[in-house]
């Protein structure tokens, strides 16, 4: 199927029908737009200086909650008490510090001026959240991502020291598991998140599985509260 050039109707094509991965181009950043694109299984993904590019994979890479890999190492660090994790604690500082890190075989960031700003105003509305790691009262890796349903669909993370995107991860996962949320969209493999067990999907399943968390009410607001509001 032919990539779909986006106007201004909220709207996208079916996920399930796009080659490559890529579903559209063009459109917007608005969170009524991010927020369809999530709920349709749809994020996106591009380079500064080109059109919007909307993607969903297939296979598609997500982490089960309940089978998240815990390495002997990874729970020495934690039991020891490395690092303290906070949740909404420093939200732009992460998206800031996920953009500005190198990584290994990767020239420059996808994470773009204006997404930068678009994932600002859905933290604003209550919608996007981070998980971040603290070390001596100094900011030390963190993740961030958007959660509607019990669905949690991460963005990015990074590490400034040892295992503090890791410890991150566990953090999300101590997070959500009480919620009784099942699944954590990676997006696409790294080896960080395959050494932590994440499994690649068929996009058909993870369509599937995407409606049924969705039909759950989402936690909006700040997660540094005990039990965010509960919206349709």
């Amino acid at each position: 199927m032919p990539v779909q050039l986006l106007g201004r109707a909220l709207a996208f094509p079916p996920p399930d029908q796009a080659e490559r991965g890529v579903v559209a181009v063009g459109g917007d950043l608005s969170p009524e737009r991010l927020l369809l694109a999530y709920r349709s299984g749809i994020f996106p993904w591009y380079d500064e200086g080109l059109p919007i590019l909307w993607h969903s994979p297939d296979p598609r890479c997500v982490i089960l909650v309940d089978r998240l890999h815990v390495g002997r190492t990874l729970r020495r660090v934690i039991a020891r008490g490395d690092y303290e994790i906070r949740h909404d604690g420093a939200f732009e500082r992460v998206l800031r510090a996920c953009k500005a890190t190198p990584r290994a075989g990767q020239d420059g960031t996808w994470i773009t001026d204006d997404m930068e700003r678009a994932y600002v105003r859905l933290h604003a509305l209550g919608y996007a959240h981070s998980v971040e790691t603290w070390q001596d009262g100094e900011l030390a890796g963190g993740l961030y991502g958007v959660s509607l349903g019990r669905m949690f669909f991460g963005e990015s993370m990074f590490s400034w020291r040892p295992n503090a995107s890791k410890v991150a991860l566990v953090g999300l996962r101590e997070k959500v598991a009480p919620w009784g949320f099942r699944v954590i969209d990676a997006q696409v493999p790294t080896p960080l998140t395959l050494s932590m067990g994440a499994e690649q999907w068929r996009r058909s399943h993870f369509l599937k599985v995407l409606a049924a968390e969705l039909a759950h009410p989402t936690r909006k607001g700040s997660w540094a509260q005990a039990e965010p509001e509960l919206v349709p």
